[in-house]
């Protein structure tokens, strides 16, 4: 078989065995050791029951070579068997990994990957043509993930699994040839395993049960390129931060590839950033402060899962603003449309896949292959849209190296942007039909200003010095340097804003209370601040909640913020200003419970 694409070595259990055991889900343990021809490392991968007598190893080598396994099993048939295969050259680009702290690319390889993924939640139950040419169709788009969920749409789940120790083998087989076609087209499945409302508990109620679930999907799914996403909407569950702990422990078990895994939510999963299991982090909403604060707060790639649903009252140019406002604020894409996504129950057609706002994904695809996209950071330096840049500082230079910057201006007008001094070359991008304008004279200096080429539409500035990107292309595929968190001002003396109201000592779960933060400094940077504010209780486990994201308003506590009343409520206001420095501010609260109805 050839690296990264799945073996499959089959059991079949002998009539004795079968009457031994009459749910072998439940009570048969397969696995089996591979050991590496790279340096002799070993992994294990369990096997699956696949209905009946058959019991299945499912298996991708990393590595190519020769490959010697042994089997480890409760069924004597089975137990002690020993093999061998050779693995060939790999003809598909490879697992996706995390890289440099704010990155991915492809296992064993210096080939970055840029992830711009598609929503397909019920990709196990859509009839088979309309779902080949969907993935036909993302493909030529260059969509290089899909989103979906492993036990599909709310209420197959009962269908998925009858029982907590049944699955249906059936249904999983056609989960099987789909993320084997998707995979084997080049694009990694974003695997959900249990949809929101505390599906994943209902469904499992013990924690054996679950970690067993969990066994079963990675020993089905970790040999093909996955990410794994854990449970939609973690905030949804009493206890969803507990859980996500529990189902990454599971994972870490089970899954030899350590593919990459976080939790979907309902706003943010980095408000379990703490726990230290997520390599990457989702947020599913488009917010440019809380884009830009927990980027700046927390060492991992960002993904948003929802910029918006394409015929769900978003329409293509707002599908493509909310896109363009999230990929420079340092965020990967993931794009639905309201006719393939299979949200809320709608029937999927392939005729939507092809949609205005499928091809403006394409164009901001195009867009970001030419640039490092690998090295870009957010760049705050900006007036009149929000940036992105390269900008190196070489041993014991002073000053940094300008290469590379991106500008996106969401509303037409001036746009002030701010770099080292250098010779660049000026061009604009036009995102909604992908055409360039290219200014004739290059621009020397240190900060640009000019307005957008009209007003017709949004515009994305790109600036760089073409000769300084085209050397470091040739010389060397992925910067090697380790992206630096932004260092939190915490000092009182040092802050430009102070938490003014709640003045309240003690505040209400379960309804809103107005929040105001007032500035202390007037600064030109601080009038730019992004501004979030986050509550939380100590000892709870249930993790940061977001309150808001505007300097003052009326946002609400959550009623189960935490398990018993009163509380200790920790409010936090993250304030980051228009030079990009990033501040802190607390205030404890006294919390007590909802009141009744």
């Amino acid at each position: 078989m050839p690296v990264y694409e799945p073996c499959e070595i089959a059991f079949e259990m002998t009539a004795a065995e079968a009457a031994e055991h009459t749910n072998p889900y439940v009570s048969v343990t397969l696995r089996a050791e591979f050991r590496s021809p790279k340096g002799g490392r070993t992994k294990v991968m369990q096997g699956f029951w696949d209905g009946g007598r058959t019991f299945r190893l499912r298996f991708a080598p990393d590595f190519a070579g020769r490959w010697d396994f042994r089997i480890i099993s409760n069924l004597e048939s089975a137990a002690k068997k020993t093999g061998s295969f050779d693995a060939a050259p790999q003809r598909t680009p490879g697992f996706v990994e995390v890289f440099n702290t704010r990155y991915f690319k492809y296992a064993n390889s210096l080939t970055p990957h840029y992830w711009l993924g598609d929503t397909m939640l019920n990709f196990g139950l859509i009839p088979w043509e309309t779902f080949r040419k969907i993935v036909d169709t993302r493909v030529e788009q260059k969509f290089t993930h899909v989103r979906g969920l492993a036990l599909g749409p709310a209420g197959n789940a009962a269908n998925a699994f009858r029982s907590p120790d049944e699955p249906n083998h059936a249904y999983f087989r056609e989960v099987d040839r789909r993320i084997d076609y998707m995979t084997m087209k080049g694009l990694a499945v974003d695997l959900i395993l249990a949809g929101g409302d505390g599906e994943l508990v209902r469904l499992f109620p013990r924690r054996r049960q679950r970690e067993r679930y969990i066994q079963y999907v990675a020993a089905r799914y970790a040999a093909f390129n996955v990410t794994w996403q854990g449970v939609l909407e973690w905030e949804s569950y009493a206890e969803g931060r507990e859980l996500l702990k529990e189902i990454a422990a599971a994972l870490d078990k089970y899954d030899p590839y350590e593919h990459p895994k976080t939790t979907a939510a309902a706003v943010s999963s980095a408000a379990l950033a703490y726990d230290g299991w997520q390599d990457f982090m989702t947020q599913n909403t488009v917010d440019p402060a809380l884009a830009a604060i927990e980027f700046e707060t927390q060492p991992a790639p960002f993904v948003n899962t929802r910029v918006g649903i394409e015929g769900g009252g978003v329409s293509a140019d707002e599908m493509r603003k909310r896109a363009w406002t999230a990929a420079v604020r340092g965020q990967y894409v993931t794009f639905a449309h309201s006719g393939t996504a299979g949200i809320d129950g709608r029937a999927v057609d392939a005729q939507f896949a092809d949609s205005p706002g499928a091809r403006q994904m394409t164009l901001l695809a195009d867009f970001f292959e030419q640039t490092r996209y690998f090295d870009l950071l957010p760049h705050y330096r900006v007036v009149g849209g929000a940036g992105l840049a390269l900008q190196l500082v070489p041993y014991r230079a002073e000053e940094p190296i300008g290469v590379e910057y991106i500008v996106y201006a969401e509303k037409p007008g001036t746009i002030e942007l701010a770099m080292p001094r250098h010779e660049y070359k000026v061009s604009w991008y036009n995102p909604t039909d992908g055409s360039w304008l290219d200014e004739k004279k290059k621009f020397k200096g240190e900060r640009f200003t000019a307005q957008t080429p009209n007003d017709a539409h949004d515009w994305v500035l790109y600036v760089r010095r073409e000769g300084k990107k085209q050397n470091y292309n040739k010389s060397f595929k992925l910067e090697s340097k380790k992206a630096k968190l932004r260092t939190v001002e915490t000092n009182p003396a040092e802050l430009p804003f102070a938490i003014q109201f709640p003045t309240e000592s003690e505040l209400t779960a379960g309804r809103e209370h107005e929040f105001n933060a007032t500035l202390t400094k007037s600064t030109i940077a601080a009038k730019r601040m992004l501004w979030l504010w986050t509550a939380e209780t100590a000892g709870s486990g249930r993790g940061r909640r977001i309150l808001g994201t505007r300097q003052f308003g009326s946002f609400p506590i959550p009623a189960d913020i935490a398990v018993s009343y009163p509380a200790t409520l920790s409010v936090r206001l993250f304030g980051i200003d228009g030079a990009g420095r990033l501040f802190e501010a607390f205030k404890a609260y006294k919390v007590s419970a909802p009141a009744g109805p």
